[in-house]
């Protein structure tokens, strides 16, 4: 075993140095600025965290590093099968035993793909950090990469970059669509195509390998094996979950279930009617346990006391609005829930606090997002806001919530923007949906 491991990480570490890095779409997302740090490249599997390690060492390679002092190491290699904390150094002492001359003389870059495979990684990370000059990229499938004890264990040298499925800009890109800069209105022809890359968006979603599968079915397929491999291996492996039978309906039901209320108690309810013996404490259990594997990202209702945000119905998002038409009936999901998806999904890269709002008078925003820099936004999603009674609804629920909230600035994000002779309130401002998800800013 020992022989064995030690030839094995020999080779891939030879491979890492002499390797071209595979091209890929490039992401958007941007390592903390932060000196000092190991940086956590987290997110759902199959979003992308391996192509954006590799983006990582493009990067530095751009900025004049050595190719010698990049280093790529992934740990799903079924050859490291018995890899133990303890051994985590030979990576090291092996790559140093080849180049001695960079040893703490020039900065190694380390990129360590799925390291949360080993137990106990988190402690080699902080020692080699402490001992080597080095910066570190880590990678996983699990937001547990990040909790209370690693986080403890590193003594705050680790950062979070969380990689999503593609957003619409990044879609609209790699499908080779010029995306307009955030303060240009397009002309008509570029407003025409952007729409159709839209509506492509809604049906193929967001997941970086669906974007090259032309059958439908073969997309439905590939997206379900997703979902099975968090099940299996990010929630019943990890968490020694017995109960697979009740796993798989309650997934089932959230993902066919998007930007709606949900209730945990409803549902135990629910599936004790059908036979499915499960309690809602497991269920809350299994909830925490998708939202660790970035399936799922539930919100609560925006309120400053803690007791009404607990006895609220929470509003449930997914990765990505593709998995609910994966999971559904044929007749599919209604498009304004995937848009308002989307809109979770954009905003919760964007800002630094999301929740949705409920006024005194039962009207309801779909979110006010709290910027980086304080501000706070109320924000209504529709598809088609051409009828008098549609266009009343959604702008009488945000004036409402404006009077509570009177900090907050107003959008309604609208993918069929109002006839010309709609009264427009002074305090709402409207913006087609395609050119805020463009990029352009809400001020």
């Amino acid at each position: 075993m020992e022989d064995q491991l030690s030839a094995v990480v020999r080779e891939k570490l030879a491979d890492a140095v002499e390797m071209e890095f595979p091209p890929g779409m490039r992401r958007e997302q941007v390592l903390p600025g932060v000196p000092g740090k190991a940086h956590a490249i987290t997110g759902m599997r199959r979003a992308g965290k391996t192509f954006y390690l590799f983006q990582c060492l493009q990067d530095a390679l751009a900025r004049g590093a050595d190719r010698e002092r990049l280093v790529y190491f992934n740990f799903e290699d079924e050859r490291l099968e018995g890899m133990t904390a303890a051994r985590l150094s030979q990576i090291v002492e092996a790559y140093y035993q080849r180049f001695p001359e960079f040893r703490r003389k020039a900065e190694v870059l380390f990129c360590f793909d799925e390291i949360q495979i080993v137990p106990g990684w988190e402690r080699f990370v902080r020692r080699l950090m402490d001992s080597e000059k080095v910066r570190v990229c880590l990678s996983g499938s699990s937001a547990k990469m990040l909790s209370r004890e690693v986080a403890t264990s590193m003594r705050g040298r680790a950062m979070e970059t969380v990689i999503t499925p593609f957003s619409f800009r990044e879609f609209a890109t790699a499908r080779g669509v010029a995306v307009p800069a955030q303060d240009a209105v397009p002309a008509a022809r570029a407003r025409s195509l952007l729409q159709k890359t839209l509506d492509d968006y809604l049906r193929i979603g967001g997941f970086p390998e669906a974007l090259h599968v032309s059958s439908e079915q073969d997309r439905v397929n590939l997206l379900q094996g997703y979902v099975d491999s968090v099940l299996f291996r990010d929630v019943a492996e990890r968490h020694a979950v017995g109960n697979l039978v009740a796993l798989r309906a309650f997934v089932r039901q959230l993902l066919r279930n998007p930007a709606k209320e949900f209730s945990v108690s409803k549902i135990a309810a629910d599936f004790a009617s059908r036979g499915i013996a499960v309690s809602k404490e497991t269920l809350l259990a299994f909830l925490d346990y998708f939202e660790d594997a970035f399936l799922v990202a539930p919100i609560s209702i925006f309120s400053r006391s803690e007791r009404r945000r607990q006895v609220n119905p929470r509003k449930l998002y997914l990765a990505d609005h593709s998995l609910a038409a994966a999971f559904s009936p044929s007749a599919g999901i209604d498009r304004g829930r995937l848009l308002e998806n989307v809109v979770a999904c954009e905003l919760a890269r964007k800002t630094r606090d999301l929740a949705y709002v409920r006024t005194s008078g039962g009207l309801e925003v779909d979110f006010i997002a709290t910027a980086f820099d304080g501000s706070r936004h109320l924000i209504q999603v529709a598809s088609d806001v051409s009828s008098r009674q549609t266009w009343a609804r959604e702008v009488k629920a945000l004036l409402e919530a404006k009077e509570e909230t009177r900090d907050a600035t107003t959008w309604l994000l609208c993918e069929v923007m109002p006839p010309a002779d709609f009264e427009m309130p002074e305090k709402v401002n409207v913006m087609p949906l395609c050119q805020w998800l463009c990029g352009r800013d809400l001020k």
